[in-house]
């Protein structure tokens, strides 16, 4: 009797074209002059530290994060997105062969926290062409996404400890005026002294 042939492996498949986009995301908490606890979620374009949003939110949850997401994605413009972001060839491993050429997604780099973990998140980076792909930090390893803990750090001790703020729709407005700051004034010293708008716009 015949022996069966065994099933043949499909092309071990890799990914061949322009480093992604990194974004960073994450929350950050501040408490008000009237005892609130407020969460600010922000996102940050990791190569150009160019804020694309900063949210006020009185939750830190996975529709908080992904409302800032979305909140980022208008700033741009999704067909803008889609422009900028380049593609990838699928590239077959054992003959070399470009099997595809698809859009390369934006890797959004968020730590280990539990509205990160959620569905709600995942569904984010889900679908046969996701705009993002979300990439989780290991744990203990607040390092990996610097770029945004910094911006928090600068955004507290630059401007929002400065005087008092009271409730929720002040700091919601000190955060705007700051991330205004930061985009389209401020240099930054790893920049070659260009402001976050400059670098990611070329300038």
């Amino acid at each position: 009797m015949p022996r069966n042939e065994p099933n043949r492996p499909g092309p071990r498949l890799h990914s061949r074209g322009p480093a992604l986009s990194d974004w960073q995301t994450d929350f950050s908490e501040f408490e008000t002059a009237g005892r609130g606890i407020w969460r600010i979620c922000a996102v940050i374009d990791y190569a150009t530290k160019y804020c694309l949003a900063a949210r006020i939110t009185p939750t830190g949850r996975g529709v908080d994060a992904l409302a800032c997401l979305d909140a980022a994605e208008r700033v741009l413009g999704l067909d803008d997105l889609r422009d900028d972001r380049g593609e990838l060839e699928l590239v077959d491993k054992n003959t070399g062969e470009v099997i595809d050429v698809v859009p390369a997604p934006i890797a959004v780099v968020s730590d280990n926290g539990s509205c990160f973990r959620g569905e709600t998140c995942q569904s984010a980076s889900a679908g046969d062409e996701p705009l993002l792909r979300h990439v989780r930090t290991r744990v203990r390893s607040p390092q990996t996404n610097g770029v945004i803990e910094r911006f928090f750090g600068t955004l507290k001790y630059e401007h929002l400890y400065r005087a008092p703020i009271d409730d929720g729709g002040a700091l919601a407005m000190e955060t705007a005026r700051f991330r205004d700051i930061y985009n389209r004034i401020r240099p930054h010293q790893a920049l070659d002294d260009r402001t976050p708008r400059q670098a990611y716009l070329g300038t």
